[in-house]
């Protein structure tokens, strides 16, 4: 088979050439035929007409050329290459007239000739290239198809019907637009109908005979998807949505990569407005260590931080495989970026300060800790030894270096802590807060509840069970949790190093709780399933040291607002700083001896409100910490 050595897109130019070659003379004949009423053309046109367009034919294509007629694209064809044309048609015309006139002085010419064969070429270089992309884009209404529901129509609507109008032969047909907007009812987009607000969901793809429902809302809050979300599963059809806003914005993704409806839609808040001109003076050019680099809030901490443009990012991590991810993603999405990835432990004293010794970090995030709870109610030793001996290894290395800001990662659960976890993350604060005022380092402490998608938490369970085909295990229907998403609590945590003095614990707005079984069923739903006929839900009761319900701050704590509408200050109490020292020597001692009943004794020392302590006795000895409301 001979190959064919000429690129295709120049076949398309010379086609496109060889078009507009010929409608010159057309234009040309036709108009002085429109000159005489359509009537039988004089013999001298024979004669001087076809001798001028021997002169027009090559001025025009020159003019052609020279506006760029044929750098676009027929399938594409817009107002700008309208412009072209029409730029391309005059000044042509213009031209080739001058010469005849100045040649022959274009006496056998009719003055009107000139003006109705301008019209005519404009319209019919335009005419075949609109009817050509007409013809592209509406073939789809002819293709077998899936029948589309787009879902807003807005500018994202818009943006999405046509695309699929050009790409998606074959693929989709889209049918209607639902939108609750009134003052788009009635009224087509590129052909297509806005039928009717979102609650006519159900009926509408029942109507068009829907295959597939598209949401074009990357905008919306997750109150409005919600409600959008709930007419689509009474459709009982798929459903899929448009990248949200931000990634939109990033230039990473298009309008019609679509993606599954996740439970971050549907329980996410609205975006967080962040002072990062402040944010940005205080960590850019900095050296930045973060503990637990590799885990889900500390790697969301690196990629957020390297778009600071820090002058080192150090990152300290036991996990081997969560410190070569993060590793291999940054050097991938920061060539530039100066990194140090370090594995170590933080418990592991002599390691930690010379981390500290090569590379004297001015901003440390510490976000090492042990978080799951059941797991850490019969490992109190592992949790004091990491989350409070591991803090106090870190915090004094901060001190004793001279470090600007540390910022400790805390939890909702170091609040009335009912169990092990809470319990040492409290321990922890306690410390932090009361080494600011022995130190020149800025000791700030955030607190949140659970973030979506964070690893070890509810959702992947929930996603496993589903795949598995169930049950989703929920431990009680009154369950209650605060969540929010990666990304967010990252962003009001660097925005705390900006609000504190240090000594304050900042409270993250975690907006309403969540119900857990609201949870369980929507990711059911969502995964396109019902629960309790394709997936069971099965309630199994609390686990070790879980509550009913997480509290955000102490009764005792008065909160104060501060700068940030997302981030709250709770005043705390203090305790002796002589006494601390010592409880938490006597928890090192106890950790080496692995004496659990001195820990135990330890902890409630620290933490009375975690319960009375093992000998009976109590200690009113309450420490006075900063809380910011989530």
């Amino acid at each position: 088979m001979r190959k064919n050595i000429i690129p295709a897109r120049f076949q398309s130019q010379g086609t496109a050439l060889i078009h507009d070659t010929l409608m010159v003379p057309i234009a040309w004949t036709l108009a002085f035929w429109l000159r005489y009423n359509l009537g039988i053309l004089p013999v001298e046109f024979f004669d001087e007409g076809l001798k001028a367009l021997l002169i027009i034919l090559p001025v025009q294509l020159g003019a052609f050329i020279a506006f760029g007629l044929y750098r676009g694209i027929w399938r594409f064809a817009s107002l700008p290459d309208l412009l072209r044309i029409l730029k391309a048609v005059a000044v042509g015309s213009a031209i080739g007239m001058a010469l005849l006139f100045v040649i022959t002085r274009a006496e056998e010419i009719p003055r009107s000739v000139p003006v109705i064969y301008t019209l005519l070429l404009l319209l019919l270089l335009s005419g075949p290239r609109m009817i050509y992309r007409w013809l592209k884009d509406n073939r789809l209404y002819l293709s077998s198809g899936q029948r589309v529901l787009i879902v807003g129509a807005g500018k994202a609507g818009e943006m999405l019907a046509r695309d699929i109008l050009r790409n998606r032969h074959d693929a989709f047909q889209p049918m209607a637009f639902a939108d609750d907007n009134p003052r788009h009812h009635g009224r087509d987009i590129h052909g297509i109908p806005v039928a009717g607000g979102c609650d006519a969901i159900p009926a509408l793809t029942e109507q068009y005979e829907i295959d597939i429902i598209m949401l074009a809302l990357p905008s919306a809050t997750s109150s409005q998807m919600r409600r959008v979300v709930e007419f689509c599963e009474q459709a009982h059809i798929p459903f899929q949505a448009v990248p949200q806003l931000n990634d939109l914005m990033s230039g990473n993704v298009r309008i019609n990569d679509l993606r599954e409806v996740s439970i971050e839609d549907l329980l996410g808040r609205e975006p967080v407005s962040l002072d990062w001109p402040a944010i940005e003076q205080a960590l850019s050019n900095k050296t930045v260590l973060i503990t637990g680099g590799g885990g889900s809030i500390g790697s969301e901490l690196c990629r957020q931080l390297a778009r600071l443009k820090p002058t080192r990012l150090v990152i300290l991590e036991q996990s081997e495989f969560n410190l070569y991810s993060i590793e291999m993603e940054l050097q991938k999405a920061f060539p530039d970026l100066e990194l140090e990835c370090h594995l170590g432990d933080v418990t592991d004293r002599p390691y930690v300060d010379d981390v500290f010794t090569r590379h004297r970090p001015d901003v440390i995030f510490h976000a090492a800790a042990y978080k799951h709870v059941p797991m850490l109610e019969p490992q109190l030793r592992q949790a004091m030894r990491n989350n409070v001996l591991g803090t106090r290894n870190v915090a004094e290395a901060a001190n004793q270096f001279n470090s600007s800001v540390f910022v400790l990662v805390s939890t909702d659960k170091a609040v009335n802590p009912a169990n092990i976890m809470g319990a040492s993350k409290r321990a922890a604060e306690i410390f932090c807060q009361n080494l600011n005022a022995h130190s020149n380092t800025r000791f700030i402490t955030t607190r949140f509840g659970n973030v979506l998608g964070s690893a070890g938490s509810v959702i992947p369970l929930f996603r496993k069970q589903i795949a598995a085909g169930g049950p989703v295990t929920v431990t009680d229907p009154r369950m209650e949790r605060y969540f929010m998403t990666i990304p967010e609590a990252c962003q009001l945590i660097m925005q705390t190093v900006v609000l504190g003095d240090g000594g304050e614990i900042f409270v993250l707005d975690m907006g309403e709780p969540v119900k857990i079984s609201y949870l369980a069923e929507q990711m059911i739903h969502l995964s396109g399933k019902k629960p309790g006929e394709d997936i069971e839900i099965e309630y199994i009761g609390l686990r070790p040291g879980e509550k009913l319900f997480e509290e955000l701050f102490h009764e005792k704590e008065a909160l104060d607002k501060t700068r940030h509408e997302k981030v709250f200050l709770a005043r705390h109490r203090k305790v002796d700083w002589e006494g601390l020292t010592e409880t938490m020597k006597t928890v090192a001692e106890a950790c080496e001896s692995m004496n659990i009943q001195r820990l135990d004794e330890a902890l409630h020392s620290l933490v009375p409100e975690h319960g009375p302590q093992p000998n009976g006795q109590s200690n009113s000895n309450g420490a006075e910490i900063i809380y910011l409301k989530k």
